[in-house]
């Protein structure tokens, strides 16, 4: 044989893909210890929740194959496995205090832990792993673990290699007698469990490093040094986080006598000489779960959290915090388990089961609420109604779900209400699916083709404006040139809806067809539009990188517009100015022009306007509220629009929108449409976006006759638009550390909402009023744990707030310019956050440490602009004048 430290020397020099060699007849004495810590993203190890595994190793040679002196078969042992804190703790606070290894680990796991392994090293790389084959999977994990710390060459490049984690994209950087190996883990094909949250601003933010640094001397291993880190952060508050450290060392730490190498021509032959019990087992780490053996059933944790669920409740955060908890253990529950509950609770509680079980999304789950949901049945709409909500929001919905629900849409369905939430939802399904690069799974190849070819066929509005209500959330670019036809050509409710779904694509997709298509709306180069429908036209063009002609056609058609028309125009370019939106360059250019800017133009009355301003301006996410209210001639609301989004600097959130629309109601009060309105029906209705998802638009009322019975028997309560529990962020993330144990990542922010809107008419005073009311609730849980058979350790992160906001708008029209006030307000918000860090063993001894903060954030009046706040102090002045007297 070679000496094996020229052969080592000289694979160095010569960069040949060589690997470390053992001497023949010596016994490798190394110290050993693998560290775990988990805490906050930015904390000090010192304080971190943690323990450490520590052993001696001994690595000997076995067999150097004759042929190739770099297939070595290499034997490596733990010995003295302890198990301890990773920090000091004062005795009363450390868990394995006064425990012994065996009474810790378990005297049979440690027998298996310290039974040898060998591996075939082959060029520096583990060709094969042998162990016993039924050894627990833990104790073959940290074997595996400790193996993988073997495998290494001794020149610089990158490969694809296979070790604990999986298949992953590797470096090595070679220095002296100094190796790095950084491994890609994102790169690591794994089948371990992970989904994510549908949008980026309420998803969680991931970073996960790995690096390994081997000391060389004499041809071997004189130290390791191995470091994973694992970061984790909620978008939208990165305060709200976790990290996970795991750090393994080997250090040589003497070299003796050993026994020969055993004579054989294959590996083969050397096993069976060994132990005919050892086995070749893949590298790659073996899925391992410690069972919960406290742990209450299904049924008993839903007797102990049902009450914080009830209706009245559903705007707290204990109700978000139920509502999550309840979702983490349908996931683990069986189809009966979940049927048991639906079937046994009463009316009150039984939609929150259904939106619970619905956003688990499990197939034990959807296959138990669709075994209980008879959509042949009428009596039971409100509950499909949560259901198919709660499948709209879903964070990860599947294949299987869509299919679902486009067998109900084809079958019977008894109440039409349902059956256009149906096909609404599939809208929002496909989007999320194709936004995951499913578009080309064959149930969303149906779906997709189902909806364009009925809205075809359709002839009647109701089944127009449902297929276009699925087009508004699926946001198809095949679906744009159905939506201009439909835009230019529909009528009314038909020609806006189309409209407003083409503002909700990207602009991007809006082509030079669609803006020719826009402009020809608001211009009404072809036909009469009403006015909903050409400042839905005009706010498309002015979104979309518009040109210079563009912006300067829409500024010199102010004057010539309805009177109000002008007034909302107007306010909407002063919009675009003072928030800096993207075409404000374009529009101050414009602006240069005196004929566009002159002050016949800039000085039009009316009581119309647009306004946005920053609900907040944080450091990961950014807020915005926007109103704009339209108005007829006459003084009647013809349309308002509230909507809040979020943003960072890569990704938004339309987090909320709640449009009221009402029309021919110039009836009433003896006054004229305006022009292109003379003929439409009296209607009032609500529609509402909720993070991204359209719901089905609710009806005040419809037609003269309903108008007149509802304004006679009206109560003046606000009818309800979304009520329920929603699945915000659902993230979870296994892990498995290159030391051996598993961890995961778990966040889920539940919302308990209540949103409601109403309008009153007073033909004595002339006033009308519209009021949207939000009711949130929002709690955020985290849990970052490493799971190690033996012992647990980990840190649950919490935050919870509630709020109202409240938009009232009241509008006095017994004069013109009628008198218009909108105000928009947030109560005092309390806001609450817990840390707890923990360790646990399985007789239940525990270290825990916890940390809390509390605040309310002030109540607060959104200011609009200028104009607004003088009108409502005339409006709330007059009301002031003539509230003591009868004439």
């Amino acid at each position: 044989l070679v000496n094996s430290k020229m052969l080592f020397v000289f694979a160095f020099q010569t960069g040949h893909t060589t690997g470390p060699s053992l001497n023949n007849d010596k016994l490798y004495k190394f110290a050993y210890s693998a560290e775990v810590y988990v805490d906050r993203v930015k904390a000090s190890l010192q304080k971190s929740a943690g323990y450490r595994i520590s052993s001696g190793v001994d690595v000997n040679l076995l067999w150097r194959n004759p042929d190739n002196d770099d297939d070595q078969l290499v034997k490596i042992t733990m010995k003295d496995v302890q198990v301890e804190n990773v920090n000091e703790r004062p005795a009363d606070k450390n868990i394995f205090k006064g425990k012994s290894t065996e009474k810790i680990i378990g005297k049979e796991y440690l027998e298996a832990l310290q039974k040898p392994i060998m591996v075939e090293l082959v060029r520096g790389k583990i060709k094969t792993f042998y162990s016993y084959q039924n050894e627990p999977g833990f104790t073959q994990n940290i074997k595996r673990g400790l193996a993988s710390l073997f495998q290494l060459q001794l020149h610089s490049g990158s490969s694809r290699e296979v070790d604990i984690s999986g298949k992953c994209d590797t470096t090595y950087h070679v220095r002296q007698d100094q190796v790095t190996k950084i491994k890609d883990l994102d790169s690591c094909e794994t089948e371990k469990k992970r989904f994510t949250s549908h949008n980026r601003i309420l998803d969680v933010s991931t970073k996960a490093t790995s690096a390994t640094v081997y000391v060389l001397e004499d041809s071997f291993i004189k130290s390791i040094k191995a470091e994973e880190n694992f970061v984790f952060a909620l978008n939208y508050r990165r305060k709200t986080g976790a990290k996970i450290v795991s750090k393994q060392r080997l250090e040589l730490k003497s070299v003796q006598a050993g026994t020969g190498l055993i004579a054989a021509k294959q590996v083969s032959g050397v096993i069976k000489t060994l132990d005919p019990n050892y086995v070749a087992i893949p590298l790659e780490a073996e899925p391992v779960k410690s069972e919960c053996k406290k742990c209450p059933s299904l049924s008993e944790h839903w007797k102990n959290i049902r009450e914080q669920m009830h209706p009245d409740k559903l705007s707290k955060p204990d109700a978000a915090k139920s509502f999550l908890s309840f979702i983490q253990n349908i996931r683990k529950a069986t189809k009966e388990e979940i049927l048991k509950i639906i079937k046994s609770e009463n009316k009150e509680l039984l939609p929150q089961v259904v939106d619970a079980v619905t956003s688990a999304q499990t197939p034990e789950s959807l296959e138990a609420v669709l075994e209980f949901l008879d959509f042949k049945d009428a009596s039971t709409s409100l509950l499909q109604e949560r259901f198919l909500y709660a499948c709209g929001f879903a964070s990860h919905p599947s294949e299987t779900l869509l299919k679902s629900l486009t067998e109900k849409f084809k079958g019977d369905v008894a109440s039409q209400e349902i059956r256009e939430t149906l096909v609404i939802v599939m809208g929002a399904l496909i989007r999320k699916l194709c936004d995951r690069d499913g578009c080309k799974l064959p149930a969303v190849v149906e779906a997709k083709r189902l909806i364009l070819n009925r809205l075809e066929k359709a002839n009647k509005d109701d089944n127009v404006q449902m297929y276009l209500l699925a087009l508004k959330n699926a946001l198809l670019p095949e679906a744009i040139p159905v939506l201009l036809k439909y835009a230019e050509s529909g009528e009314g409710p038909i020609s806006s809806l189309a409209a407003t779904a083409l503002q909700r694509y990207d602009p991007s997709f809006l082509t030079k067809e669609v803006k020719e298509t826009m402009n020809r709306i608001y211009h009404q180069t072809r036909k009469i539009h009403e006015k909903t429908v050409r400042t839905t036209a005009a706010a498309i063009i002015l979104n979309s990188n518009p040109s210079y002609m563009e912006v300067k056609n829409i500024l010199l058609s102010i004057g010539e517009l309805p009177m109000e028309m002008n007034k909302y125009m107007l306010s909407m370019i002063q919009d675009i100015l003072r928030f800096e939106m993207p075409s404000s360059k374009t529009v101050r250019q414009v602006l240069k022009d005196m004929r566009a800017h002159n002050y016949d133009r800039f000085s039009k009355m009316g009581s119309s306007s647009a306004y946005t301003g920053y609900i907040t301006r944080g450091p990961d996410v950014s807020s915005t509220y926007s109103l704009d209210i339209l108005y007829s001639g006459s003084g009647i609301l013809r349309r308002s629009n509230m909507n809040i989004r979020v943003f960072d600097r890569s990704a938004d959130l339309h987090a909320i929108q709640v449009v009221l629309e009402a029309q021919g109601l110039e009836s009433i009060i003896a006054a004229t449409p305006d022009e292109g309105e003379e003929n439409l029906d009296s209607f009032a209705g609500m529609s509402a976006i909720l993070f991204d998802f359209q719901l089905r638009p609710v009806t005040f009322f419809q037609g003269y006759g309903d108008l007149m019975s509802k304004m006679l028997s009206a109560t003046g309560d606000p009818m309800n638009v979304v009520k329920g529990l929603v699945l915000l962020t659902d993230f979870l993330q296994e892990i498995q550390l290159q030391s051996g144990p598993t961890a995961s990542a778990e966040f889920m922010g539940g919302l308990a909402i209540d949103i409601s809107g109403g309008m009153e008419f007073s033909l004595w005073y002339r006033e009308s009023k519209t009021n949207v009311k939000n009711r949130v609730a929002i709690f955020v849980a985290g849990n970052t744990e490493v799971d190690s058979f033996f012992v647990k350790t980990g840190m649950e992160t919490t935050l919870e707030t509630e709020t109202a906001l409240d938009f009232i708008s009241t509008v006095q029209f017994s004069q013109y310019p009628f008198l218009v006030c909108m105000q928009m307000d947030r109560v005092d918000s309390p806001f609450r956050t817990h840390m707890t860090k923990y360790e646990r063993l399985p007789s239940g001894r525990r270290y825990t440490a916890r940390r809390g903060k509390a605040a309310t954030l002030a109540g607060n009046e959104y200011p609009l602009h200028q104009e607004n706040s003088n009108m409502c102090k005339k409006v709330f002045g007059a009301k002031s004048d003539s509230a003591g007297s009868w004439f």
